[in-house]
């Protein structure tokens, strides 16, 4: 079909497969090393002797075409975000009031879109292979396209995050749980991560599409690499010190309609999390606790509500402790003819004597969830934003002081925006505190998949983070990405958190995505390379 080998379309789905078991709930981790290989195989050999007419040596099965590398990686693309954003059918059904039909067709529409990152990789490769030049010297080609593999993939990956603000599950987040190899991303962030896998599978492709001669040297290579590499979430460190405690309220508050949260309801809410927060598990009688949390959550808890603001005031003062709360904050307007208040999804920072004494206002909104993108095209997906709110968008990174305490905060899907969580350790947080309701996904495994991402910042920043959900998991999380405590999800509880401060910044704190900007430079060196010197890198003589 289209010119490309019926077994080039079985490797693409296979591939796709292997890339939803890698990530939660499956977790099938140790696969990430050979998941992408058979994608790189299918590209490298798309094309069926018959449709070259070439005879001998060059009759095997050479690179696709741009437009054929596109098509595999955009089905690829299409069948992996399937298969690990699947949730979001549930949302758009359940919480967006979207039909059947229409909350399907969005899902449709979203892998359509965000899979066309797969087949910009797909079409970068096999642009670099030449099928021109492939046509001559195939192994050149195959040889040329797999060196060039992990930068273009992590130049996509690159682009994924900044371009289209969804870089949900990145290869690297595969291997979260590794150790010893996740010390990478302290230099390189998640992208390093990314390229080493891409790097194996790349050794394992080229295998695959080697000579006899040279394939079993080949898979040896792989198959120690993988395993060695593997290997590293074997090599647990030693136990972090912690000298802090926080308490993190997990309310577990049902998403409910507006009409539903009546002022009895609303009252007994507020009195069982204030009861929770006075007497959390771990508190002695003669101690309180460094921190409390309340999360993100569906509540309508306003920061202007006097009965809201009362009794967290009121909260505070009794338990001698600071509180981080999530709220819905509300600003005067910024111009004149304003027609209402700036509304904000914030967590709110109260000191021990009760004042509201600063708040961080997400910056990074939900598309079609917190805000809704040209309002007149997607019209139909207004339910779900209605029933979170159209938010405003916040201006500052700025971390919150609890009393020296500085938090690098940050809300439920900006954890996933590595280059944006830095912000807070550098600018001097001391430890980093997401809140979020991961509620919206139900009983899917998005919850996990969100909390693998949050696990990173930790590691990217070398500090530790408290995650506070509104249905779990709530944990704490370490410096090196694991989870020291924590609650089941979907119960109303506390988690007593321990936690330390840490100074200094690890250099990817401090310098941000420069290795994956290096990578996509080296891409556009080899399609530069691919186009100049179109017959091999050395030009030649006549």
């Amino acid at each position: 079909m289209l010119g490309i080998d019926r077994k080039a379309w079985g490797l693409t789905l296979l591939s796709a497969v292997l890339q939803v078991v890698i990530f939660p709930l499956p977790g099938v981790y140790g696969l990430a090393w050979v998941a992408v290989a058979p994608l790189l195989v299918a590209i490298l050999s798309a094309r069926a002797p018959e449709t070259l007419h070439l005879d001998g040596p060059s009759s095997r099965l050479v690179p696709a075409t741009a437009w054929q590398g596109f098509l595999l990686g955009y089905v690829c693309g299409i069948v992996w975000f399937a298969g690990t954003c699947y949730w979001i059918f549930d949302t758009m059904h359940r919480y967006g009031g979207l039909e059947v039909p229409f909350a399907a067709l969005a899902l449709i529409l979203f892998c359509l879109y965000v899979g066309l990152y797969h087949g910009l990789f797909g079409l970068l490769l096999a642009l670099v292979a030449g099928s021109s030049r492939a046509e001559s010297k195939p192994a050149d080609a195959i040889r040329r396209a797999l060196v060039a593999a992990p930068f273009l993939w992590v130049a996509v990956e690159l682009a994924r995050t900044r371009v289209t603000a969804f870089p949900w599950e990145l290869l690297g987040y595969a291997q979260t749980g590794n150790f010893a190899l996740t010390r990478i991303a302290t230099l390189t962030g998640v992208y390093g991560l990314s390229f080493e896998i891409l790097l194996v599978n790349s050794v394992f492709a080229a295998a695959y599409l080697s000579t006899k001669e040279r394939r079993n040297r080949l898979l040896i290579a792989a198959c120690g690499a993988a395993a060695i590499l593997q290997a590293g979430q074997l090599l647990a460190p030693a136990a972090v010190a912690t000298d802090h405690t926080a308490l993190l309220v997990q309310p577990n508050v049902p998403i409910l309609e507006g009409g539903m949260w009546t002022k009895d309801y609303f009252d007994s809410t507020l009195r069982e999390l204030t009861a929770m927060s006075l007497s959390g598990p771990g508190k002695k009688a003669d101690s309180s606790f460094d921190l409390i949390v309340w999360p993100e959550s569906p509540a309508p808890f306003y920061t202007n509500d006097p009965l809201f603001r009362d009794q967290v005031s009121e909260l505070a003062r009794e338990s001698r402790t600071w509180i981080v709360t999530g709220a819905i904050g509300m600003t005067a307007p910024t111009h004149s003819g304003g027609e209402g208040p700036n509304i904000f999804n914030s967590a709110s920072l109260v000191d021990p004597q009760g004042e509201w004494v600063a708040r961080y206002d997400k910056m990074h909104l939900v598309p079609f969830g917190e805000y809704l993108p040209f309002p007149r095209l997607f019209a139909f997906a207004g339910g779900l934003t209605k029933e979170v709110g159209e938010f405003a968008h916040g201006a500052s990174r700025t971390p919150l002081n609890a009393g020296g305490e500085r938090f690098g905060t940050f809300i439920c899907y900006e954890s996933i925006f590595p280059d944006e969580v830095r912000q807070g350790p550098l600018q001097g947080a001391q430890a980093l505190l997401n809140i979020s309701n991961d509620g919206w996904y139900g009983d899917s495994g998005a919850w996990k998949q969100h909390l693998q991402q949050t696990q990173m910042r930790a590691i990217e920043n070398d500090r530790w983070l408290l995650a506070d959900t509104n249905t779990g998991m709530t944990a704490s999380i370490d410096p090196y990405g694991r989870i020291v405590a924590a609650t089941p999800r979907k119960v109303r509880t506390a988690l007593a958190a321990p936690y330390a401060l840490v100074s200094g910044t690890t250099f990817y704190t401090r310098h941000g995505d420069w290795f994956a900007f290096l990578c996509a430079i080296i891409s556009i060196g080899a399609l530069v390379a691919r186009f100049v010197f179109p017959r091999g890198l050395k030009p030649r003589s006549e």
